[in-house]
């Protein structure tokens, strides 16, 4: 059973509210994900009070960098059981893992950041990960 929308209303706001789209259903999923071409951040979002709430404004530090990629999803564990299943069937070779960050190049996995590198930590800490990926797969944006 899902858990309620109004428990996951703020959560799934820390992320929409820093441009990141959410993807509700499997089909929305699909259309994210079969854009092939450049880079694609999908965040599987979740109530875990430790490690989701660094991921999330993680996130969000992240995205406020010189470099981002050029689309940005999230599905929510918890919530959004189809779209998570869907968005998982991307990285098969990985175990399902809630929060955690997946990152794209040219519609290939090239970065994942399961929840046991986000334990522990702080935002600026996961905001360093994805910065530093961000710096390596991210064109610079034209000024």
């Amino acid at each position: 059973m899902p858990y309620s929308e109004l428990l996951v209303r703020p959560m799934r706001e820390e992320l929409s509210s820093a441009g990141v789209k959410e993807l509700r259903t499997p089909e929305e999923v699909d259309a994210f994900m079969n854009e092939k071409s450049g880079t694609a951040m999908l965040v599987v979002n979740s109530v875990c009070g430790c490690a989701a709430g660094m991921a999330r404004p993680g996130v969000r530090l992240a995205l406020d960098g010189d470099r981002r990629p050029d689309r940005v999803a999230s599905v929510f564990a918890g919530q959004d059981l189809e779209a998570t299943a869907r968005a998982r069937s991307y990285i098969p070779d990985i175990p399902p893992s809630s929060p955690s960050v997946a990152f794209f190049k040219d519609g290939e996995l090239v970065y994942f950041l399961p929840r046991h590198r986000i334990e522990g930590r702080d935002a600026h800490s996961v905001a360093r990960d994805l910065t530093q990926v961000f710096a390596e797969h991210c064109a610079v944006p034209a000024t």
